[in-house]
């Protein structure tokens, strides 16, 4: 089971997955960053998502994608080791801001733009 929470804020909008996002649930996790396509900065909070296999790893890269041809931009925001280790591993971090809490993503955010 995944939840999706959409918080709008002042500079950005958070999107927080609770849940393990897979094969199984990477449809409504697609469906969440397809909608959030047109904001100019999106935050993803990975920090409740315990495991995320390649499917969600390619809804967020899919999501990114839209995003920056929207002229949008991305951030994430993840505490998990094991998630982490995913995302340098797979060479994420280096294409987004990967950063250990939401805080420290939302200054990512604004560092892009400079």
């Amino acid at each position: 089971m995944l939840e999706i929470t959409v918080e709008r804020h002042d500079d950005y909008v958070l999107c927080r997955p609770v849940g393990e996002l897979d094969a199984y649930t990477v449809a409504q996790f697609r469906e969440a960053l397809t909608e959030l396509a047109e904001e100019s900065f999106v935050l993803v909070d990975l920090s409740d998502v315990p495991f995320m296999d390649s499917a969600g790893l390619g809804a967020l890269i899919g999501g990114i994608r839209r995003a920056r041809e929207n002229d949008g931009d991305v951030a994430v925001a993840c505490n998990r080791p094991a998630l982490i280790r995913l995302l340098h591993t797979t060479g994420f971090d280096r294409i987004v801001p990967v950063r250990e809490t939401v805080e420290e993503a939302v200054l990512a955010l604004g560092e892009t733009t400079d």
